[in-house]
This record gives structure tokens, C-alpha cells and sequence, in this order.
């Protein structure tokens, strides 16, 4: 018994002297929390207010931040990319959003496609506390949260006859995408969850040890990928079961550059990021049995 209030006292020490040491080196900071899955931060300096998840000792990186007198402008490079998938799909009706972060993004969908129905799951409860107190997130009879690990919601969802026309993969935790989230297998239960028609878009990174084995899985998992390249790290795979296009910049211009303006997009800028494959179709793909992790403990 004596070692046990030992160790409970010694958790509690060090989880006070973690807190205290945030909020003497974190400036700005305006909440933490300590979840199941990681500590977040909430933290605002020079009008831009951010959420950072913390494992351990690994450095925090901003997972979502919105401009306090701007609120509406995305700031973040990806969540304008995944704007993109207004031209491709400018009138979905259903929409998933894998992973909350602040919201930004069910939020500007919200404003932009007022009928559409917008879930977002997110397995972390404390995210979307912080979501709705610090980041402006708001649930309405359109806009729902499903506290949920995404692919057991999804599987779910899909046996009760659910179906999108467009699915966003946002989840990240604070290393990358959580690794079974990435593999053929999940991706072919994404693809399964897609109506007739139905788009993928997928935020991911173009500098990573993963880089050329999550494409080549996308492309094990889709029969048709494109691919949007950033300037500043991020890339967005947008991928289907069926064939679609993106259309011209002046077709894409005419019809969302004054609706998407007001979130800081350039639809030009946008269009202008479309590469071609770059990655080494020789490696190997991703499954549940050769995970992220199988290559990132090399």
C-alpha cells in the first residue's frame, strides 16, 4: 500500500511540475490539458491563437490556429489546399471530416455549403472541449461531432448505410497521421464509404520518411490520385473510386474566388499547385500488418 501512494504521489508531482514548467516556458498560454492521448496546449501571442498536442518530451507542433480579429481566414497553407475540393465536388451533401483540431474546417464548409450535412469524429473529447471554448467550433443540427476513433466509426457507420460525397482525412497526432489510419486496408474502408462520385482529399506532408510508401498505398487503395504540392511542406492527395477533374482556373475563378476569398483562398494559387507523381512506385505499400511504425523505428 505504501508503494502505491508512492507512485500516486510521485504521478502528481511530476504532472504539477510539468504544468507549472508550461506555463513558465509556453508564453502566451491559455490552457492545457492533460487527455487519454496527449497534453494540449492552447496558447495565443500576437493575435493568432493556437492548439498544440505534447507527448512526452517530442517538440509541439501548432495542429490548428485562427487569426482573433480574422477568424474566418484559414491560416494554415493545407486547410486552404483542401479547399480544393470545392471544385472538384461544389455541391456535396454529406460531408467527413477525420480529425477537429480547432474546427476551422467544418466551420468554414458550414458557412460556404449551408445544406450540407458536415460529421467530423474525433477520438480525443479534450480536443473538442478546446474546439468549442478557444476556436469558435459550434455543433447545429448540420454540424455534428462523433467522439469516436474514425475507422471504427466509419466501420460502423458504414454497416448502418451511411455514405459521403465527401470524406477529409485531417487526423493527425503529435508525430504524424496515426499510423492506422494510413494503411490499404483503412483506405479501401474510406473508399467504401464514398457515395457514387465521392472524393478523398487527405492532408499529408511532402517531406517524410513515409512519403513514397503512403502514395504508392493511395494508389493501391484508389484507382485515381492527384495530387496537390505546397510550398511550405504540405501536400493534398485527392483521390476516387471514379474519374473526376479539376477545372480551369478561370472556371474555378468565376465561381469560387469571391466565396472563398473572405477564408484567404486563392483559387488561381490553388490550381497552380497540381503535380505530377514524383514518388517511387517500388514501395512497398502500407498495410495493418506493415504499419508506419515498421518503418519509422528503423
Amino acid at each position: 500500500m505504501n508503494t502505491v501512494r508512492a507512485l500516486w504521489a510521485f504521478a502528481l508531482l511530476a504532472t504539477a511540475s510539468y504544468a507549472q514548467a508550461l506555463n513558465v516556458t509556453t508564453p502566451g498560454l491559455l490552457h492545457e490539458e492533460r487527455s487519454l492521448y496527449r497534453n494540449i496546449l492552447v496558447t495565443e501571442r500576437d493575435g493568432m491563437r493556437c492548439m498544440r498536442f505534447v507527448v512526452h518530451d517530442k517538440p509541439a507542433h501548432d495542429q490548428s490556429c485562427f487569426a482573433v480579429a480574422d477568424p474566418r481566414r484559414l491560416v494554415f497553407d493545407y486547410t486552404q489546399m483542401l479547399m480544393a475540393t470545392l471544385l472538384v465536388k461544389p455541391e456535396p451533401a454529406e460531408i467527413l471530416v477525420v480529425g477537429l483540431g480547432g474546427g476551422s474546417l467544418p466551420m468554414a464548409m458550414h458557412e460556404l455549403l449551408p445544406k450540407a450535412r458536415i460529421t467530423s469524429a474525433e477520438i480525443d473529447p479534450a480536443v473538442v472541449k478546446a474546439a468549442k471554448r478557444f476556436f469558435n467550433y459550434r455543433e447545429n443540427d448540420r454540424v455534428l461531432t462523433i467522439t469516436q476513433d474514425a475507422r471504427v466509426y466509419l466501420k460502423r457507420a458504414v454497416r448502418e448505410g451511411r455514405r459521403w460525397d465527401l470524406i477529409i482525412l485531417d487526423a493527425f497526432n503529435s508525430d504524424y497521421i496515426p499510423e492506422h489510419l494510413m494503411t490499404r486496408e483503412f483506405l479501401e474502408e474510406v473508399k467504401g464509404a464514398l457515395k457514387p462520385g465521392g472524393l478523398v482529399a487527405a492532408n499529408t506532408f511532402s517531406a517524410s520518411r513515409l512519403y513514397h510508401h503512403e502514395s504508392v498505398t493511395y494508389e493501391a487503395a484508389f484507382p485515381h490520385v492527384r495530387m496537390l504540392l505546397g510550398q511550405r511542406g504540405n501536400r493534398v492527395l485527392l483521390a476516387a473510386a471514379d474519374p473526376f477533374t479539376l477545372p480551369t482556373a478561370d472556371e474555378a475563378a468565376a465561381r469560387w474566388q469571391a466565396r472563398l476569398a473572405p477564408y484567404g483562398v486563392n483559387v488561381r494559387a490553388l490550381l497552380a499547385m497540381q503535380s505530377p507523381p514524383n514518388w517511387d512506385r517500388k514501395a512497398r505499400v502500407l498495410t495493418d500488418q506493415f504499419s508506419p511504425a515498421n518503418l519509422m523505428r528503423r
